[in-house]
This record gives C-alpha cells, structure tokens and sequence, in this order.
C-alpha cells in the first residue's frame, strides 16, 4: 500500500511540476518580443515616405499654372482664399522674394543684373511704345507720315540693338568681377538684361528696388 502511495505521489508532483513549467512557458512567451530583423525608422524618414516624393520646382509659366491647376483639383478651396493666396505670391513676386520668383529670376546673379539694368535709363525701354507707334502708322491714310515713321522705327530699332548689345557685355563683366567664383554665361547674361531693359520700369516684375541714377 505504501508503495501504490508513493507513486501516486511521486506522479502528483511530476503534474505539479509539468503544470509550473507549461505555466511559466506561457509567461515567458506573453512578455517575448520577437527580434524585427531591421532598426526602426526615424520620424524624418517615415514622415517623407507617407508625403512622397517632392515634385521640382517648376521651368516655366505654363507648368507653373498646369500645376496649380491639378492642386485645386486635389484640395478644393474657396475663391476668396484663392485669390488671397495669388494676391499674397504677387506680392512677393513684386518683391523679389526668391521662393515666389521663377527659376530664370532667382539667386543673386540674377538679382544683381535687375539692380544693374534698373539703375540706369534705357531706350530699349520705349520698345514697346515703339511698337504702339508703328501700329498707328500703318492705319493712317498718308503714304508720306507712313514713310516718315517707318524711317523713325528702323533707326530706333538699329539703335536699340546696339544698346542692348553694349549694355549685356557690361552687365556680363560687371557681373564676372562681382561674382568669380561662379561660372558666368555671357549670352544667358546679356539676354537677359536686354529683355529686362527692353521692359517698361513700371511693367517689370519683379519691381525695381533701386532707384536710377543709384551705385550698384
């Protein structure tokens, strides 16, 4: 009897025992957490991949109108906060802010060309009233006052062109000594002044920010 008693015994402790263990398995196995195998992402990093990739600023007028297009087809908003928005990009435009401009008018070359053309007076600037004068011309009926502002128009225009070309070479030198440590391209230079002299001072965009006759 003795012996049936210390078997039955032994065999309540080894179910203890099996039981513990099987129970204390199962804890440790609540609180294990499995090695992911890779580090964890910085916020940075995870917040630019929900965003995705950032589009390039864009090269020109029509893109920059296309994509403002598709934005208000993604995020409608109200006519007045459109119009706020456009008024607040003028603005800053006019202001010369690089972030509003368009890539041909940003960074400090740029600028300096525009305060460069600006100091001064230009006859390329009456180019467009040049323009509005051939146009009256051409709907008067005398042959004679027709032939007189053709001659006008045909010596203005020589004169104009070699203005512009004399001043692009200078504003492409001045700008050479103020700038050596980056490469300067003469004709992207010079055209560039020719077209921002050929402007009205009161139609360029962005406005002047000196005045004429000023050191630049």
């Amino acid at each position: 009897m003795r012996f049936l008693r210390r078997n039955g015994t032994e065999e309540a402790g080894k179910a203890d025992v099996s039981t513990v263990e099987v129970d204390s398995g199962d804890i440790a196995g609540r609180g294990y957490t499995p090695a992911k195998g890779k580090a964890t992402p910085k916020r940075r990093e995870a917040e630019a991949k929900r965003r995705g990739p950032v589009a390039p600023p864009p090269r020109n007028t029509r893109e920059a109108i296309k994509r403002n297009r598709e934005l208000r087809k993604a995020n409608p908003v109200s006519k007045e906060d459109r119009r706020a928005a456009a008024k607040e990009r003028r603005e800053r435009m006019n202001a010369g802010e690089d972030k509003y401009l368009l890539p041909r008018d940003r960074g400090p070359v740029k600028a300096y060309v525009r305060d460069l053309v600006d100091s001064r007076r230009h006859v390329l600037g009456l180019f467009m009233p040049l323009a509005l004068l051939v146009f009256v011309a051409l709907l008067v009926p005398y042959q004679q006052v027709q032939q007189y502002a053709t001659l006008l128009c045909t010596m203005m225009l020589l004169f104009m062109l070699v203005e512009g070309f004399l001043t692009g070479r200078k504003v492409t030198k001045a700008v050479r000594e103020r700038f050596p440590d980056q490469v300067v391209k003469g004709r992207s230079i010079g055209w560039y002044a020719f077209i921002r002299a050929s402007q009205l001072r009161k139609l360029r965009v962005p406005k002047p920010r000196v005045k004429v006759g000023s050191a630049v």
